[in-house]
């Protein structure tokens, strides 16, 4: 299982960006895809998570209303798309995934992950 993030940067506060999660090496629609986050000084934390197979997608409280999780079942591709970005939500950004849609939620424990994508918002 390989995941590649992409698709971070710097942007002001308000702004957006759309973060891209690539993953080779497993049947796509099989496996739960998450995307997390830390912040300087603060634990990982999942933000959202969806599920290939039927598309359902969970929210941390934090970014409902603002990101929004979805997927592109023919590039084996799950897009974070990030509006109203706000200093707060500046972190290194995270895809991972586990088996299957049960439990497919930001606080299950996930197996493979990304080497991160970093993302900064101005005030």
């Amino acid at each position: 299982v390989q995941l590649v993030e992409s698709g971070g940067g710097a942007v002001q506060s308000g702004g957006s960006l759309r973060l891209s999660c690539v993953g080779t090496g497993y049947t796509f629609h099989n496996y739960c895809v998450g995307w997390f986050r830390q912040r300087p000084g603060k634990e990982r934390e999942g933000v959202a998570t969806i599920y290939p197979g039927s598309g359902s997608a969970i929210y941390a409280d934090s970014v409902k209303g603002r990101f929004t999780i979805s997927q592109s079942n023919a590039k084996n591709t799950v897009y974070l798309q990030m509006d109203n970005l706000s200093p707060e939500d500046a972190a290194v950004y995270y895809c991972a995934v586990r088996y299957g849609g049960r439990l497919c939620i930001p606080t299950s424990t996930f197996v493979h992950w990304g080497q991160g994508t970093q993302v900064t918002v101005s005030s």
